[in-house]
């Protein structure tokens, strides 16, 4: 069983626009403290067998300048790839998906001997998005990916493995399945609103999330 209240509660969530390299984007960041030191959590984020048991299979060559492509998902260019230094590490990577390209950012920050911090920070630039997306979906969209990436994340440095792809869409039609991704929706809804959407506006775009993910509407609306 999954905590579900308590993987929801332990993930912060915030949105932002911003002017990047002169262009206007959206940045969606995502974060949360995992029991493990720094260099088995950046182990587990940065190796491709480690990554395989709590996301997705991954090849590629996964170094600065080597291209990297996630099984039926996004591929990319490594761009930078920091291991631990001073309680610090960093990647940043293309995340290239359906014709399109946005940014990700990795850091990890440590919080004593046996704790890490993990920040995921999703950018997309503004005009890159298709139209009526972003208004149809919000930024649960991408965010509720992200959160399930992230309990995996935390099933697999607690001693297991994430569930495979089969198993995590076949989780999302249980109840427990269905709770986690109705409270990712509404914390991304929380958080749209924070930014300074219209409260009726994030709730839909919530509702159209949670749908999407539960098997209930076609992505794109």
């Amino acid at each position: 069983m999954v905590d579900v209240q308590g993987q929801l509660d332990a993930v912060t969530r915030e949105i932002a626009d911003e002017d990047i390299d002169g262009f206007p984007s959206r940045v969606q960041t995502l974060a949360q403290t995992y029991p493990a030191p720094i260099d088995d959590v950046w182990d587990a984020v940065t190796t491709a067998p480690r990554i395989a048991r709590w996301f997705l299979p991954i090849a590629g060559d996964l170094r600065v300048g080597g291209r990297y492509q996630i099984e039926n998902n996004a591929g990319g260019e490594i761009q930078e790839c920091v291991p631990p230094a001073g309680g610090a590490a960093h990647y940043k990577a293309t995340w290239e998906y359906g014709g399109g390209v946005t940014w990700l950012t990795v850091r990890l920050t440590a919080e004593g001997d046996d704790a890490t911090r993990l920040e995921l920070e999703h950018v997309a630039r503004t005009d890159d998005v298709p139209p009526g997306f972003w208004e149809t979906y919000g930024p649960g969209a991408t965010g509720v990916g992200w959160d399930g990436g992230l309990l995996g994340l935390a099933l697999h440095l607690s001693g297991g493995d994430g569930p495979s792809p089969e198993q995590a869409e076949a989780w999302a039609f249980t109840d427990e399945g269905r709770a986690f991704y109705r409270g990712a929706a509404d914390a991304w809804g929380t958080a749209h609103e924070e930014s300074g959407a219209d409260a009726a506006d994030a709730a839909r775009a919530a509702d159209s999330t949670f749908a999407f993910y539960t098997g209930q509407a076609p992505a794109g609306g």
